[in-house]
């Protein structure tokens, strides 16, 4: 006897765990959903017969094949992120709502793969994640099922197209390093003609400065000998002995030269050898 209540108590007693609820039916008929915690039951008449998961649950199916607009086949590998809203419905209304939800998914992709080409559809994932997500959210709603989003994995189109599409990628890489280092060159060579072009420029104002700065000192000079020259008011035979000084330096140099003396040049060279030797006049 003491078995036999110890046995109706634990068939009595039911726990389920948080985030679930559990499906009771009463002689093979739904009688209840139970929440998550303690619950009781009569015993042998009332059975929980489904747990289910009210959690978002995440789905990964096996890539699935899809032929484009212009006839090419890509495999496309997707996740399912659906939540269970309501568990009478998910339970009576679908045998397998998992692979309800896999076969669904794998219909709608091909139609909506269909529409599109290769380009489009590796380029569109944003499109194709929308698409799907509205005719899973809407069909699946009758299921007690919540689609909460679609996820493309990978798209991989045919091999013979992926290895064309890795050498126009190679091909573009090759391009855009050509077009760096031939813009790279163009700089250096721009760079170097505006270091040259600026030298010059400094050596030619250097050049121009010293040129200035000897013209300088050379007027300062020749004023200063004018001063003293004025000052010192000198006589045609004095004159006269400072450009016999100067004639060996005008000689200087490779040039050819030709010398001009004026008259009073000479008249005063007179004068000088005259006063150097006196008697000259006598001796006439």
């Amino acid at each position: 006897m003491l078995l036999f209540v110890i046995t109706v108590i634990a068939k009595s007693i039911r726990v389920v765990p948080q985030a679930y609820t559990g499906i009771v039916e009463r002689f093979g008929k739904y009688k209840e959903t139970l929440p998550a915690g303690l619950n009781f039951v009569v015993p042998f008449i009332d059975k929980v017969r489904y747990m289910i998961d009210l959690r978002e649950q995440v789905v990964s199916f096996p890539p699935q094949s899809a032929i484009t607009e212009d006839n090419l086949t890509v495999d496309i590998d997707t996740v399912i992120y659906f939540q269970v809203t309501d568990p009478i419905s998910a339970t009576y209304e679908i045998s397998n709502y998992i692979q309800a939800i896999e076969q669904l998914t794998m219909t709608t992709l091909r139609n909506v793969v269909g529409g599109m080409d290769l380009e489009q559809t590796l380029t569109s994932r944003e499109s194709i994640n929308s698409g799907l997500s509205a005719v899973l959210d809407e069909t699946t709603g009758r299921w007690g099922i919540k689609v909460k989003r679609v996820e493309i994995k990978g798209i991989d189109p045919p091999p013979s197209i992926k290895d064309a599409m890795e050498k126009q990628m190679r091909a573009e890489r090759d391009k855009r390093a050509f077009i760096l280092t031939a813009e790279g060159q163009r700089q250096s060579a721009i760079l170097t003609a505006e270091g040259n072009k600026q030298s010059a420029i400094l050596n030619a104002e250097g050049d121009r400065e010293a040129a200035i700065l000897r013209a300088q000192g050379e007027g300062e000079a020749i004023q200063t000998v004018f001063r003293a020259i004025h000052e010192g008011r000198p006589d045609q035979g004095l004159l006269a002995y400072q450009y016999l000084q100067m004639l060996p330096r005008i000689a200087e140099g490779d040039a050819n030269k030709v010398w001009i003396i004026p008259s009073e040049i000479g008249k005063a060279l007179e004068g000088l050898g005259s006063a150097i030797m006196p008697g000259a006049d006598l001796q006439k």
